[in-house]
């Protein structure tokens, strides 16, 4: 089983230690690739960032030359998951709803601890448009930027875990979610301190793609995320894509 995992910035070393984390997480005989794409911020904190990340992992996961059998998005908020589904005949898994949906397993609500505040927003909306705000106990931001948290490791885990405990303590969450593709690795230090289950997006998301490719189960195409009709597109810094059975059938020659 081949699973890419998709950074949302541009930022060559976040995408290492994403990888590396859905590495640990993964299964044995499960491939991790991560890819970055090729262009973009490199780091993504508001709407024009995410919608122009939206833009390009569609186009790094269209091109992506070899097969593979499912797609993590590793970015925590608004990045054109929906998008990918309608490309791809693979799953795709959002760390966002990955993360959420595992943390309602582990208690009656959880909060996401993310990075600037302006993010707070992004991730409510698209936790409510996942169907999984109604057990979010709060959206906090711990004030590090994402390059933060590479650059300074020590200070984002005390300002994650501070932001944690008061979750906890005012708003009642009985699990944390990292709330960032960048606070990869960072959980068992947060659950040591914090003393509640802590989520991290992308491992949650490598076992979700997992039991969905084991199951045989993929993205309906009924009807919402239907393959996008041909059209005439100018512009579009993508190439059209190829289906997946179709790669898989190319490399087998």
């Amino acid at each position: 089983m081949r699973i890419l995992v998709a950074n949302v910035n541009t930022t060559q070393s976040m995408t290492d230690s994403i990888a590396a984390q859905a590495r640990a997480a993964a299964a044995p005989g499960t491939e991790i690739v991560g890819i970055t794409p090729r262009f973009g911020a490199d780091s993504c904190e508001g709407n024009f960032e995410s919608y122009l990340a939206a833009i390009a992992v569609m186009d790094a996961v269209v091109n992506y030359p070899e097969p593979f059998d499912a797609v993590i998005q590793a970015g925590y908020g608004e990045h054109g998951r929906e998008g990918l589904q309608e490309l791809l005949d693979v799953p795709v898994v959002d760390i966002t709803e990955a993360a959420a949906s595992t943390a309602m397993f582990l208690g009656h609500k959880y909060s996401v601890v993310t990075t600037l505040d302006r993010a707070v927003p992004l991730i409510e909306d698209r936790l409510k448009l996942a169907g999984l705000e109604a057990r979010c106990a709060s959206v906090r931001a711990s004030g590090m930027a994402v390059l933060e948290l590479e650059e300074h490791p020590d200070r984002a885990v005390e300002a994650i875990v501070g932001q944690a405990e008061q979750a906890v303590l005012q708003d009642r969450a009985e699990v944390i979610v990292l709330g960032c593709g960048g606070m990869a690795g960072l959980d068992e230090q947060i659950r040591q301190r914090a003393g509640v289950p802590v989520v991290d997006g992308v491992a949650a998301a490598v076992t979700i793609a997992e039991s969905l490719v084991r199951l045989g189960l993929s993205t309906s195409k009924v009807r919402t995320y239907a393959t996008p009709r041909p059209k005439t597109v100018i512009g579009w810094p993508i190439t059209a894509p190829q289906p997946t059975a179709e790669r898989s059938a190319e490399a087998a020659r």
